[in-house]
């Protein structure tokens, strides 16, 4: 989303959904992390904001934006969670560097969130400038680690809710004789 003329630390509490439930893991970049403490500042005020409770959230740190691939593939595997936040930021510089770090980390996140059931929230800064990302973790453009607490609680929604649309879809279509459940299947009733 551009920040243009946008705040990213706006948002209506009566839009968010209950998360008082929800548990969420934040992974945090360390390189660049006068910005990535701010975007996270950002985050984990949202979240106690919205009702999470501080033992509901989990911090991994990484040693830069490339690795929060591996750290957010991990915290789904190990965690528990109904969502990661990936926090990052890449700057410009005079090398095709930031090119390479800032795709490889936009398609491992999005790889993420197609391999998996649980929803990876992108929150990498890619400025030109350090007064960019300076401005989008705090300043004058608000906070994008806020953007991306009410995203990850909005998406643990959204799966919570599918996740109860299936069931009650399946209980319906059990109880008029559309599907059977087969002997030995792990949905088989045990007595």
């Amino acid at each position: 989303m551009a920040t243009e003329n946008k705040n990213l630390s706006d948002y209506d509490k009566n839009l968010i959904p209950n998360a008082k439930d929800f548990r969420f893991g934040i992974v945090v970049s360390e390189w660049n992390d006068a910005i990535t403490e701010g975007l996270y500042k950002g985050a984990i005020e949202a979240l106690l904001d919205n009702q999470v409770p501080p033992q509901h959230i989990i911090r991994w740190n990484v040693p830069g934006s490339f690795e929060l691939i591996y750290g957010s593939k991990k915290m789904l595997q190990t965690q528990n969670v109904d969502a990661v936040i990936a926090i990052g930021c890449v700057i410009q510089g005079q090398t095709k560097h930031f090119d390479f770090v800032c795709e490889g980390v936009t398609q491992g996140i999005k790889d993420l969130n197609i391999q998996t059931d649980i929803p990876v929230i992108f929150c990498v800064l890619t400025d030109n400038t350090i007064q960019q990302s300076i401005d989008r973790s705090g300043g004058i453009h608000g906070n994008k680690g806020t953007e991306a607490a009410i995203a990850a609680i909005k998406m643990a929604y959204i799966r919570q809710q599918a996740s109860l649309t299936h069931q009650i879809d399946n209980q319906h279509l059990l109880s008029v004789g559309a599907i059977q459940i087969e002997e030995g299947s792990p949905l088989e009733l045990k007595e």
